[in-house]
């Protein structure tokens, strides 16, 4: 694409990121109509820990469909280089270790991994909803939730990952310690399902850090008005009439962005 025009491409992104919405609320519904009865019956651990809780023949069913979603999302990738978007680490890593996270947890036959998993659809429906909407125009107030939601579902992730991965070492080789009894699944799908969610929580804490900190934004429109008018208060002659209009200000008036 260096020497190339960007392409638009906004018709065929509408179509993908409503299609990914759509297949992400319905494997979503899926998974709350095969899960919901075991949990509400056997209770969480049973759903999280017993091979046969979280480990049904239509959960994996489900699980493997959206294990190939993985790949459907990477074309993410390919509209941002049609497009001569800027690729982060962020982006490409995300994506890629999505879809090995998926693999070791399906072989490794891990009941928790229903957890990441639903969660993830939670906030794919979403996020490419907000990728919809946005293209087509709409304004969106909200996008700094979809970071948001994303580091909360992380948090929560790791929170069962860790407990399903602590009962099942204990109870397999530290017997002497406290533990609620034995968990489903390999060794292998443990530490990947720690080390990769675990090295996402960083990477989105960072991201959403560098992008919504405060001082790194601008000042909003109220506030840069609010200071011309403190400005103009203490010193008429120093009032920057375009300013006011503009909301740009004279660097004793209004500090920079860190980020310009």
């Amino acid at each position: 694409m260096r020497n190339r025009e960007p392409f638009k491409l906004k018709t065929l992104f509408l179509i993908h990121n409503f299609v990914l919405t759509a297949v992400s609320a319905i494997l979503l519904a899926l998974f709350i109509e095969e899960l919901l009865p075991t949990v509400v019956r056997k209770g969480i651990f049973y759903a999280i820990c017993d091979h046969d809780g979280g480990w049904t023949q239509p959960l994996v069913v489900l699980y493997y469909m959206t294990y190939l979603t993985k790949y459907l999302e990477l074309l993410d990738t390919v509209f941002l280089f049609l497009k001569k978007k800027p690729l982060t680490f962020l982006h490409c890593y995300h994506h890629g270790a999505t879809a090995v996270l998926c693999y070791t947890q399906l072989i490794g036959h891990t009941s928790v991994s229903w957890v990441p998993i639903t969660l993830n659809l939670t906030v794919h429906v979403v996020m490419y909803w907000y990728y919809f909407q946005s293209a087509r125009g709409v304004r969106i107030s909200w996008k700094e939730w979809v970071t948001r939601l994303q580091i909360i579902q992380f948090v929560i992730d790791l929170g069962f990952v860790y407990f399903a991965s602590y009962t099942y070492f204990t109870s397999t080789y530290f017997t002497w310690m406290p533990h609620s009894g034995q968990c489903a699944g390999e060794e292998f799908a443990a530490f990947a399902g720690m080390i990769i969610l675990s090295s996402y929580l960083v990477l989105f804490i960072s991201f959403y850090l560098a992008t919504y900190s405060k001082e790194g934004k601008p000042p909003t429109a109220r506030k840069a008005l609010r200071r011309m008018s403190q400005a103009r208060a203490l010193d008429p002659h120093s009032f920057d009439a375009k300013a006011m209009t503009t909301g740009a200000g004279t660097d004793d008036v209004l500090p920079r962005s860190r980020k310009a």
